[in-house]
């Protein structure tokens, strides 16, 4: 039975994607949000995150606070690399747990995890296949500022910071190209989620 993660760069719709194969009966984990679980106070890596980065992190009631995080770890990248190697490891270990889990309850079907960060956290052991999402940077950058208010180059800054998809090529199974409308973009993945069914029996 497939696992398969699916990725792809701010703007290239992989988030419309896992939408499209959630309606098509896909079950879909949000790497988010196994993310934000895992600091939360009962989660794995709550005590090594205020080690790491002291008691400022927090919220009022105790919560780590994304905010006060955020100007510590993206300015400082040895800061950067000290939260990734502590979440990135432990949300690996969650989901491998949540895909046993569910098997374990009985589904059948390939189970899609949406991952923008999959490669960048070397979490490709945990699937049999790789879904990359991609776009022009052209209809990235018009879907960012309609969808996100970001400006042009904003939007370019944070495709420079990000792997390239050339890179994340080298490690995909199949490529979706998303240039088109929603309804082609919906054929399509109605097309791969088939192809995915056909061999999740085989």
């Amino acid at each position: 039975m497939l696992t398969i993660g699916l990725t792809g760069g701010i703007g290239s719709g992989k988030s419309t994607v896992s939408k499209f194969l959630a309606e098509l009966g896909a079950p879909v984990i949000d790497a988010d949000k196994v993310g934000h679980a895992i600091y939360q106070p009962d989660g794995p890596a709550y005590q090594e995150m205020i080690d790491a980065f002291g008691r400022d992190i927090l919220a009022p009631d105790g919560a780590i606070d994304r905010k006060k995080l955020g100007p510590i770890v993206f300015g400082d990248p040895a800061a950067l690399k000290r939260l990734n190697a502590i979440v990135h490891p432990k949300m690996f270990a969650r989901m491998r747990e949540m895909v046993a889990a569910m098997r374990a309850q009985g589904e059948r079907k390939p189970i899609v995890i949406e991952a923008a960060i999959l490669i960048e956290a070397n979490w490709q052991p945990l699937f049999d296949e790789i879904w990359l999402v991609i776009a022009s940077k052209e209809r990235v950058i018009e879907r960012v500022e309609r969808d996100r208010g970001m400006k042009p180059e904003q939007t370019e800054a944070r495709i420079r910071a990000q792997l390239s998809d050339n890179d994340r090529r080298r490690h995909a199974s199949l490529v979706v190209t998303n240039d088109g409308t929603l309804e082609e973009l919906r054929a399509r993945v109605g097309e791969i989620w088939q192809g995915a069914m056909r061999r999740n029996l085989a």
